[in-house]
């Protein structure tokens, strides 16, 4: 199976080879187990300090004053340290000591990968995640994106080849409902078409600003990347050199 090879004014430059990766089988299992074990490998553990709550002089004043049994302030009568006073201890605080991390094989990780890539070029995964594009998958760009240091170069090259209208859809977002909107998550955005590289030479630089937009290099493809959510079927544009790159390591 051959692919055309796209140049920057979206006519085609030449043809090349699909490698085997593309051919893999669908295993949505397995991406959703790698894509889970790579988000909670990202999570950071917290929780309150240890003594956090406790450090007071606060003891009970015992029978026959006709209060309760909580510890109070011993210059005072204000409760401390129960759960139900102000500024006591938390009662089911979080664990600082919480393992978050998860353990996966690298043969799933890896066959997680090859089955996210090869979605890529599934039409009907792809649609089904919303992406705006009518033309042949895979779809391959000469290497002369790579270089791209500007927006406006990377804008142009992305409407020639026929992503002007999901450009447009990525570029949308929307006011998050419920109290999300207060820390630091205001707008949901959407997920863009993924650009694959062979070699870094500005393009990272030149697309970091395009909404929705993320580009990686061959060696650092995962298959969050490929599969946001551990939904497969990411509108992904390849390099002619990534691909070369990928038949390579067959």
């Amino acid at each position: 199976m051959d692919a055309v090879v796209l140049d920057r004014t979206g006519k085609k430059a030449s043809t090349i080879k699909v490698p085997d990766v593309f051919s893999e089988a669908f295993r949505p299992d397995v991406i959703k187990k790698a894509v889970l074990a790579a988000q909670a490998n990202r999570l950071q553990p917290y929780g309150p300090d240890r003594t956090a709550g406790t450090l007071t002089s606060a003891h009970s004043w015992g029978s026959g004053r006709g209060v309760a049994h909580v510890p109070r302030l011993t210059n005072g009568s204000r409760v401390a340290r129960v759960t139900q006073a102000r500024g006591g201890r938390s009662a089911h605080a979080p664990n600082p000591h919480k393992i978050f991390k998860e353990k996966i094989n690298d043969k799933e990780r890896i066959l997680a990968i090859r089955s996210a890539a090869a979605a890529t070029i599934n039409k009907e995964l792809v649609k089904a995640r919303g992406y705006k594009y009518e033309g042949e998958l895979p779809l391959v760009v000469s290497d002369e994106i790579e270089s791209m240091g500007k927006v406006k170069e990377v804008v142009e090259l992305l409407t020639a080849i026929g992503l002007a209208a999901d450009l447009e859809r990525s570029a949308q977002k929307q006011v998050r409902g419920g109290k999300g909107k207060m820390r630091g998550r205001q707008y949901k955005k959407k997920v863009g078409v993924l650009i694959v590289v062979g070699e870094d030479k500005g393009i990272c630089m030149g697309a970091r600003n395009i909404a929705g937009i993320d580009v990686v290099t061959l060696d650092n493809v995962n298959a969050e990347l490929l599969a946001p959510g551990t939904q497969a079927g990411r509108l992904t544009v390849w390099s002619e050199s990534a691909l070369k790159m990928m038949e390579g390591e067959e």
